[in-house]
């Protein structure tokens, strides 16, 4: 039986409460790394706060993502809006220099990713057939996908799935999971995205590395839905995942006592190049379009791991810089928001007129694994 294609359409950003310039936030995370050094080491004079202070503000700037690829971040936490350590929820950093423990980041998570669904899905009358709950960031029984099934009587309705701790390319085996329910015959299937990245931030790990990743990530939460109706949004014409060969410790996700904890390494890019014409290759096989193909032929969904994976990829394949456009955008005005950020770069692409239907869009992201993972897209409508 052949079944009409999967569309991927409606979708909705709920912004972060707070937005900052990528200035201000390097800022901020300087002066709560000295705080949390201070607080370990108590040092005795004014002398020595201050060479604590000018030296991790050095470091945050040097090793940082800087405000040339990233203009702005969102944050859900109020903490960031001030240096007033007493009055942080999480940040208590004269108390706790990596900030507070798991379980207060986890109920802050409960607490935004409840009022995203409730905001959501406030006009809402028609329950979905299935909600694909997605994250990495906050892991919570009942999940907010839970909560509002049984708040608004859809139990008997909704199917609620959740999709955890993939990482940055969760969206793509998501709308695998979604093409899979509808094809067994659900009418229509809701992915939602809620990622608090900035709620792990520990500000007592001083490494380069993981300045990179404080700098880099920003919150995200965006829905979309997934359906074999409609005329107008994005087509899902076939996916591929794989793991990198001997490449399993140059990412990693990993529940702390202190929030979610990532390493990543700096020849992540060049896995990634190494293997990725091969990878096109294969995935666009049964479609008579390969690596060379589609670098002629399609526009890319990039997930923007950093401003290093967009420029590497681009210039492997050889793309123009409007090829690209979207993930940079994206990247410039959100930061990495991790799962949702691909589907930021989808709503993007959808709502851009120069975009003609018709356009075949790769999309690639990575994760833990080392994982890609891929979708070949088409503009309809």
């Amino acid at each position: 039986m052949t079944h009409p294609p999967i569309l991927l359409h409606d979708f909705q950003i709920h912004r972060p409460r707070h937005q900052a310039e990528q200035g201000a936030i390097l800022e901020w995370i300087a002066a709560a790394h000295a705080r949390a050094e201070i607080t370990l080491r108590q040092p005795a004079t004014d002398g020595e706060r201050e060479d604590i202070t000018r030296r991790l503000r050095k470091l945050v700037m040097r090793f940082g993502c800087s405000t040339d690829r990233i203009s702005s971040r969102g944050a859900n936490l109020d903490d960031f809006t001030h240096t007033d350590w007493e009055r942080m929820r999480v940040f208590q950093l004269d108390r706790f220099p990596a900030g507070k423990p798991c379980g207060e980041r986890s109920r802050v998570y409960r607490e935004v990713s409840g009022l995203a669904f409730e905001r959501f899905y406030a006009e809402e009358t028609d329950p979905p057939a299935a909600i694909i709950h997605v994250t990495c960031t906050g892991y919570v029984s009942p999940s907010g996908a839970q909560r509002l099934v049984a708040q608004r009587g859809w139990g008997r309705d909704t199917e609620v799935i959740h999709a955890y701790h993939m990482g940055c390319y969760a969206s793509l085996p998501a709308i695998r999971l979604a093409a899979g329910l509808l094809e067994r015959g659900k009418s229509r299937v809701d992915l939602v995205h809620t990622e608090l990245c900035t709620l792990h931030l520990d500000p007592s790990q001083h490494l380069p590395e993981q300045l990179v990743v404080q700098t880099l990530f920003a919150d995200g939460m965006i829905r979309y839905r997934a359906s074999l109706e409609g005329t107008a949004g994005l087509e899902w014409v076939t996916t591929r995942e794989e793991i990198v060969p001997d490449t399993e410790d140059a990412m990693t996700w990993m529940v702390s006592d202190f929030g979610m904890q990532m390493t990543l390494s700096r020849k992540v890019p060049d896995h990634i190049r190494a293997c990725l014409g091969g990878f096109l290759d294969r995935m666009g096989a049964g479609l008579d379009l390969g690596a060379r193909r589609l670098a002629e032929r399609a526009l890319f969904a990039i997930h923007p791991g950093g401003p290093r994976i967009i420029d590497e990829i681009a210039e492997h394949l050889g793309l123009r810089p409007d090829q690209v456009q979207a993930s940079n955008d994206v990247l410039r005005n959100h930061g990495n928001m991790s799962s949702a950020t691909l589907p930021h770069v989808w709503k993007a692409m959808l709502e851009d007129d120069t975009v003609r239907p018709g356009t075949l869009i790769v999309s690639l992201a990575f994760g833990p694994g080392l994982t890609i993972s891929g979708a070949i897209l088409r503009k309809r409508g």
